[in-house]
C-alpha cells in the first residue's frame, strides 16, 4: 500500500512538472524563487543555478505542489531530495537512466515491482552481494576460443 502511494505520489510530482504547472518561460535563478520555494528547496541552493532549465523547473513543481501533500509525504520528499542533492553528477546520471528503464516497463509488469522490491530488500546483505556477483560473472565477456583451440 506505501509502495503504491509513493508511486502514485512520484507519478503525480513527474506529471506536474511536465504539466507546466511552473514557470511557463525560463527557470527563475535562485535568487527569483518566492521564499517558500527556497525554503522547500533548501537542500538543491548549492547546485540550482547550474542545473538545466527543464530540471529547475520540475523542482519547482515539486516545491509548488509541496503544500497539498501530507507531513509524511513532505518529510519523504524533503529526504529524497536531501539524497539527491548529496549525489555525484554520474550517480545522479545512473538515477535518471534507472527511472528511463523503469518508466518503460509495461504497466502490469511495473505492478509486481514492489512486491518484487519488496522480496528483494528481505533477503539478508550478504546473499543480495551472492546473487550481484554470480550476475557479475554472467556477464562478463567470454573468449570466443575454447581451452583445447589455444
Amino acid at each position: 500500500m506505501a509502495a503504491a502511494r509513493l508511486a502514485i505520489l512520484i507519478a503525480t510530482l513527474i506529471l506536474a512538472g511536465a504539466a507546466g504547472a511552473v514557470t511557463p518561460i525560463g527557470a527563475p535563478g535562485w535568487r527569483d524563487l518566492n521564499a517558500e520555494q527556497r525554503e522547500i528547496l533548501a537542500p538543491l541552493a548549492g547546485d540550482w543555478n547550474g542545473m538545466s532549465e527543464p530540471h529547475r523547473q520540475k523542482w519547482i513543481g515539486i516545491a509548488d505542489s509541496y503544500g497539498r501533500l501530507t507531513r509524511e509525504e513532505q518529510e519523504r520528499i524533503r529526504a529524497r531530495m536531501k539524497a539527491w542533492a548529496d549525489l555525484q553528477p554520474e550517480q545522479r546520471e545512473r538515477a535518471r537512466d534507472q527511472y528511463r528503464t523503469l518508466r518503460n516497463i509495461p504497466p502490469d509488469k511495473r505492478e509486481a515491482l514492489p512486491e518484487l522490491w519488496q522480496r528483494y530488500r528481505s533477503i539478508p546483505p550478504e546473499a543480495r552481494q551472492s546473487q550481484h556477483d554470480r550476475r557479475d560473472r554472467r556477464a562478463e565477456p567470454r573468449s570466443p576460443l575454447r581451452a583445447d583451440d589455444k
